[in-house]
C-alpha cells in the first residue's frame, strides 16, 4: 500500500497559486520524491522532515520549469539518490532519461510515466495507481499556460482515456473528480478555440484586439500571459486553416486575419 504526502513549497506568485506541491510517495519503507520544487532552504528542511523513517530511491521532475526542478539535482546529491526526468532543462540534468511508459519503481509499487506534452515539450504525468500526478498538465481552480495548443489538446484526450479517479496536481488542492475536471479542461480548449475565431470573425485584427474580447477584465499583470495564449491557440488555428497567422511572434500588435 502506498502513501502520498505532500509538502507545500513557499512560493507563492500569481503563476505558482499557493506554491509548488512537492510530494513524498512511499511503498514498505522506500520513497520517491515528486517535483522538489525550488531551491528554497526551509522547504529542502520540510522535505528531509518528511523522508524520516523512510529509504529514498529516487527524485522525480514532471518538468524542467524553475518553480518544480532546481531542488532535484541537490537535494539528489545531499541523499545519495538519482534523479529522473524525460531530459535536461535550465538548472536540471537527470541521472535517468524517463520515456512514455516507463516505469520507476519504488518498494512494490511503481511509478509510472506518461509523456504529456502541451505546457512544455519535456511534460510528463506520473501514474500510481489510480491516482494521476500532474504536474503543471492540470491544476485545481485554474487553467495552464500552454507552449503547443493541439500537444497539449491531444495530451489532456490521453489522459482522459487513463480512468483515474484523483488528480494530485502541482499546485492547489486534491481534485477527487478526474474525470470531470479533464472534461472541463477540454471543453475550455475547445471554447477558447470558438471565441478567438469569432473574435476575428467580428472584427479583431490583432492579438491585443482578440486578448480585449477574449479576455475582457483580465488583470494587467496577467496580460502578457494571455498574449502569449493567444498566439499559441493562433498557431495552432493557422495549422487547422481557421486563421491566418503565419509567425511564432506574437505581440500585441501582431496581425491575425480568418482564412
Amino acid at each position: 500500500m502506498s502513501t502520498i504526502e505532500r509538502v507545500l513549497a513557499p512560493n507563492p506568485s500569481l503563476y505558482t497559486g499557493p506554491g509548488t506541491n512537492t510530494y513524498v510517495l512511499s511503498c514498505d519503507g522506500e520513497a520517491l520524491v515528486v517535483d522538489p520544487g525550488p531551491i528554497i532552504g526551509t522547504h529542502t528542511l520540510e522535505i528531509v522532515k518528511a523522508l524520516e523513517g523512510l529509504s529514498l530511491v529516487g527524485i522525480v521532475a514532471t518538468h524542467t520549469h524553475p518553480d518544480h526542478a532546481p531542488l532535484a539535482n541537490p537535494l539528489a546529491a545531499k541523499l545519495g539518490v538519482p534523479v529522473y526526468g524525460y531530459g535536461p532543462g535550465p538548472d536540471f540534468v537527470p541521472d535517468v532519461t524517463v520515456a512514455d511508459g516507463q516505469s520507476i519503481p519504488f518498494g512494490s509499487s511503481r511509478l509510472d510515466a506518461i509523456h504529456t506534452p502541451g505546457h512544455t515539450p519535456d511534460h510528463l504525468c506520473f501514474r500510481l495507481g489510480e491516482v494521476l500526478f500532474t504536474g503543471d498538465h492540470i491544476m485545481e481552480g485554474s487553467t495552464v499556460i500552454i507552449e503547443d495548443a493541439a500537444d497539449y489538446l491531444d495530451s489532456l484526450y490521453l489522459v482522459r482515456g487513463l480512468g483515474v479517479a484523483r488528480i494530485e496536481p502541482g499546485h492547489g488542492s486534491t481534485i477527487d473528480d478526474a474525470a470531470a475536471v479533464i472534461d472541463d479542461y477540454i471543453d475550455h480548449r475547445l471554447e477558447r478555440e470558438r471565441q478567438i475565431v469569432d473574435a476575428v470573425r467580428q472584427g479583431a485584427g490583432t492579438v491585443g484586439d482578440i486578448v480585449d474580447v477574449v479576455y475582457e477584465g483580465i488583470p494587467e499583470g496577467l496580460r502578457h500571459a494571455a498574449i502569449h495564449q493567444v498566439g499559441v491557440q493562433l498557431r495552432k488555428l493557422d495549422r487547422d486553416g481557421a486563421v491566418r497567422f503565419g509567425t511564432s511572434l506574437a505581440e500585441e500588435v501582431t496581425e491575425v486575419h480568418l482564412r
